[in-house]
C-alpha cells in the first residue's frame, strides 16, 4: 500500500503493507534512525515524532493512520543550515542526557510541551515529560533544558 505524508517538510510516497508502524517506516524506509525503538509498548517515549503539531510516540501508530499528515522527526528540527533547534541547544548545553538513547524522544516531546506550556513550572514540566523514560540522569538536567529551551523558543 503506497502511503503519502509529509516528513520533515518533503513529500514522501511510502510503499509499505497498511500494519508496519510509524517507527517502522520512519527508521527502515526512510532512514530516519534518529527516533529509535526502545520497548515498542509505548511506554518509553524513544520514539517520539510530532504528528500535525502534537508529539506522538510512533512504535504504536500504523503507518495508514498518519496518511497525509505532516511529520517532524528529531532530523527535522535542525534548521536547513545546521545550526540546532533551541531545544536541541538547550539539551546539549544543559548536558540533558547521558547515555542519549532517550533523548530524540524526549527532545521531541520537550518540543511539544514547550509549544503548549511555554511557561511550565519544573513540577508541571516533570508530570508532561511522565511517558519518556530515562534511566541515566535523574531527569534534574532534562528539566533545566526545558526550561531553558522553552525560554528560547518564545524569545
Amino acid at each position: 500500500m503506497k502511503t503519502e505524508l509529509t516528513v520533515n517538510g518533503s513529500a514522501v510516497e511510502i510503499d509499505a503493507p497498511p500494519n508496519t508502524l510509524l517507527v517502522q517506516a520512519l527508521r527502515e524506509h526512510l532512514q530516519l534512525t534518529g527516533t529509535h525503538v526502545g520497548c515498542d509498548t509505548a511506554q518509553c517515549g524513544a520514539c517520539t515524532v510530532i504528528v500535525n503539531g502534537d508529539a506522538l510516540k510512533s512504535c504504536n501508530v500504523l503507518l495508514a493512520q498518519v496518511a497525509g499528515k505532516a511529520i517532524t522527526t528529531i532530523e527535522g528540527l535542525a534548521a536547513e543550515d545546521g545550526t540546532m533547534h533551541p531545544m536541541q541547544q538547550a539539551f546539549k548545553e544543559c548536558h540533558g542526557l547521558q547515555c542519549g538513547f532517550c533523548t530524540t524522544g524526549m527532545v521531541m516531546s520537550a518540543v511539544d510541551l514547550a509549544n503548549k506550556h511555554p511557561d511550565a513550572s519544573e513540577r508541571e514540566i516533570r508530570e508532561l515529560l511522565e511517558g519518556n523514560l530515562c534511566r541515566c540522569t535523574g531527569y534534574q538536567n532534562i528539566v533545566r533544558a526545558v526550561q531553558q529551551g522553552s525560554a528560547q523558543m518564545k524569545a
